[in-house]
């Protein structure tokens, strides 16, 4: 198989999709689709983009489609902090802003933490240290959650909570195919006392309406739900893969508590 071939093969399989599947939702016959993944044919760049929307393949994996063609990327992957940013970064920082008093935060595609509100930093602040928290490398959402030495032990509902994060990684490498994702979904399973069933993705949906992430140290006590958001219409790679969280009081004494902190 070509290179091109073989990705696509992963992406149809990823997907969980028959070759006759693909085939009739891309409106093109089986044999040539069988001959574009065996090699025996090479796909032009508009059947590419074509198999990447109907696969639905990410920015990041529709531009390595591209290349294994033999073709130029399309999307281009520009820093957050760059010059041509400015005007979505401002919009971030808004979004942030007046999520005050409940906590907000910006996120990568593997849940690094990129941006926060002043309420993120005050909330975090009663329940982590500094220096364990620093200890743990860049601040990444997902790691703070699991680690013993980050919020584990202040997050009263830890195992359903955790549980629920854990099929957002299966569920983000299901979609993405992302090695650098596989690594941390590897990493949470591989800390102490991670049930062995947590190792699978779960379809089974749960009968509650959201999950309530409860934190409890001493008398302190706060209880979240929360409200993840994307760009609409990102051509950048970057603004495609962003997560904005948003945290907001699950009960009355929360909203309360965040007022007066």
């Amino acid at each position: 198989p070509s290179p091109v071939g073989r990705l696509v093969k992963q992406w149809r399989e990823r997907r969980r999709m028959s070759q006759l599947g693909l085939a009739l939702e891309a409106e093109i016959s089986t044999r040539h689709l069988s001959f574009l993944e065996s090699g025996r044919a090479q796909p032009s760049r508009e059947m590419v983009l074509l198999l990447s929307r109907v696969l639905e393949v990410p920015l990041r994996g529709r531009n390595e489609l591209l290349t294994a063609a033999g073709f130029a990327p399309v999307y281009r992957e520009t820093g957050l902090d760059a010059p041509e940013m400015a005007q979505v970064k401002q919009a971030l920082g808004f979004m942030l802003r007046q999520q005050e008093p409940c906590p907000a935060m910006v996120l990568d595609r593997h849940w690094n933490i990129l941006m926060t509100n002043d309420a993120m930093g005050r909330v975090m602040g009663l329940f982590l240290d500094p220096k364990a928290a620093a200890s743990l490398g860049p601040a990444n959402a997902m790691r703070l959650s699991y680690h013993p030495q980050g919020l584990r032990p202040y997050i009263v509902n830890w195992e359903a909570t955790a549980a629920a994060f854990i099929q957002w990684l299966h569920r983000d490498f299901l979609r993405t195919g992302d090695a650098e994702t596989k690594q941390l979904l590897d990493e949470l399973l591989a800390y102490p006392d991670v049930p062995h069933q947590w190792q699978a993705l779960d379809l089974d949906a749960s009968t509650a309406p959201f999950l309530a992430i409860e934190l409890k140290k001493g008398d302190v006590r706060f209880s979240f739900f929360t409200l993840l958001a994307s760009l609409g219409t990102p051509y950048d790679i970057t603004l495609h893969e962003l997560r904005i969280e948003c945290f907001v009081a699950a009960d009355a004494p929360t909203d309360a508590a965040l007022r007066r902190l």
